[in-house]
């Protein structure tokens, strides 16, 4: 057995400030990467193409930093419960490291994996976790339970210390020639392009893939946005958040980078003013890292509703509402904007999740898995633990203490989009409209008809209405 550790990149596509990596190359200088492209997830039906080309772009990203080093990433193809052990035997790696993942799919991959690795007697690092600044241990209530509310999570969690970014790797050793050759006969591959794994995508992405890019939009973002966060955030037509979510949700950047990021923002910040929006930042921050323990300490909310009231509710099944609401062809501007920004982009605004997501639940009344799911198979950023906390948070049926929170489109347009920008942006065939037409949603059916726009599909008020009394029953039912 040689000294060669394999570390098996997986949601952290990055060399530096990886906390896997860096124990790696701790124990040897002959460190070698992997990745395995995973049948189980790239099979799903909720994998959406631009996703997987940001992926594939990280990692030639990976490769190039790899390659500056003098070492390799190398490339599976195959499922990693065998193809992970079957590599590191042929390679005589005396172990392999990786970082944990929240999911209950990669911890249940990940103890398979443990277990083949035991039997042949290869090493592997215990709970290692590098994507959340805070292990789901350790932010615990007085009670010793997870929590289920954010506030009091948000308290516990801020008032700890966090682990500042690490300090640049010492170059590490990559494979011989016949060491190469014999990973060849392993299994491992060249990395293919998203089109050779029957995924495509032809349009721009929100953010370049890779290490360097995540870092200059981070600090393009603390350069130019934070101080002004807290308002600017909630309005779409405005470039006022990071559109860092799928750097990090692929670990291109470390949370620990963008935290420090944070507090050398508030180190400049010369007024309460800024340091609230920093502040407000950093909570979105927590919010994310909130709905990761969630996953881990509830592997069952990946099925579906937290809330009991909700495990039964009677959900409408109006396939019609549903394809009007996936085209952004529902009458209501605001949601076919932020629809249509999605389906186009692959990314959509926050606040505009938010409506979209009680759209579909409170005024159509359908199943927000069907939503949760569309969402994962268009967007760039799709995570788990991240999506399915906000849709039970906008579908009330999840960890939140007002679970009848319902967003009016007609107030949120008006609030948030004011001058109708947004919605003239992603729906052209209104940018005629006047304007207290477009953002109140009450354009004259005559002028729908001309534009070829389609009326609303369902009553607002109406809708509400209906929702509140099938609540009710099941509150009283429950």
């Amino acid at each position: 057995m040689s000294d060669l550790i394999l570390f098996w990149h997986r949601r952290d596509l990055r060399i530096s400030d990886n906390t896997g990596l860096a124990a790696a190359r701790q124990q040897s200088a002959k460190v070698v990467g992997v990745f395995c492209l995973d049948p189980n997830i790239l099979q799903r039906d909720d994998v959406a193409p631009v996703r997987v080309t940001y992926m594939i772009g990280c990692l030639q990203s990976l490769q190039a930093q790899y390659a500056q080093t003098g070492n390799q990433l190398l490339i599976l193809h195959a499922n990693p419960t065998q193809a992970i052990p079957t590599l590191a035997v042929a390679l005589g790696a005396k172990a392999v490291f990786w970082n944990w993942d929240v999911e209950p799919y990669s911890q249940e991959r990940d103890r398979s994996v443990i277990v083949a690795l035991k039997e042949k007697g290869i090493q592997f690092l215990e709970q290692n976790w590098d994507q959340i600044l805070h292990a789901p241990e350790d932010i615990r209530t007085g009670s010793n339970a997870p929590y289920t509310v954010y506030t009091p999570f948000w308290k516990n969690w801020s008032s700890k210390p966090k682990v500042k970014p690490m300090a640049s790797l010492q170059e590490m050793t990559g494979l011989t020639e016949a060491e190469k050759n014999i990973a060849r006969q392993a299994g491992v591959i060249e990395l293919p392009s998203a089109k050779d794994l029957g995924f495509y995508w032809e349009g721009e992405l929100v953010i370049a893939p890779g290490e360097v890019a995540a870092q200059e939009r981070l600090e393009e973002f603390c350069t130019r946005c934070i101080y002004e966060y807290q308002e600017q955030r909630n309005f779409p037509a405005v470039q006022g958040t990071s559109q860092l979510s799928a750097a990090l949700k692929f670990g291109v950047i470390s949370i620990r980078t963008v935290w420090q990021a944070t507090l050398d923002a508030l180190q400049n910040s010369r007024s309460e003013e800024t340091e609230a929006n920093i502040r407000t930042w950093q909570q979105e921050l927590a919010w994310r890292e909130f709905y990761q323990h969630a996953m881990y300490n509830f592997p069952e909310l990946a099925e579906g509703a937290f809330r009991e009231t909700f495990k039964s509710f009677p959900w409408e099944t109006n396939e019609a509402h549903f394809q009007a609401w996936c085209e952004g062809r529902t009458g209501y501007p605001i949601v076919d904007a932020a629809m249509r920004q999605m389906n186009q982009l692959g990314w959509m605004h926050n606040r505009c999740r938010m409506i979209v997501a009680s759209f579909l639940t409170k005024d159509l009344l359908i199943n927000p898995q069907l939503g949760e799911k569309y969402f994962m198979q268009k967007l760039i950023d799709g995570d788990l633990s991240a999506n399915n906390g906000g849709w039970q948070w906008s579908a009330s049926s999840g960890m939140d203490p007002k679970p009848l929170r319902i967003f009016n489109p007609a107030s949120q347009s008006q609030k948030f989009d004011p001058e109708g920008e947004y919605i003239r942006e992603w729906v052209p065939e209104l940018r005629s409209v006047d304007t207290e037409y477009l953002v109140t949603g009450n354009i004259p059916p005559s002028e729908c008809e001309a534009l070829d726009y389609p009326t609303p599909i369902v009553d607002h008020k109406q809708q509400q209405r209906l929702f509140k009394e099938r609540y009710q029953r099941q509150k009283e039912g429950a």
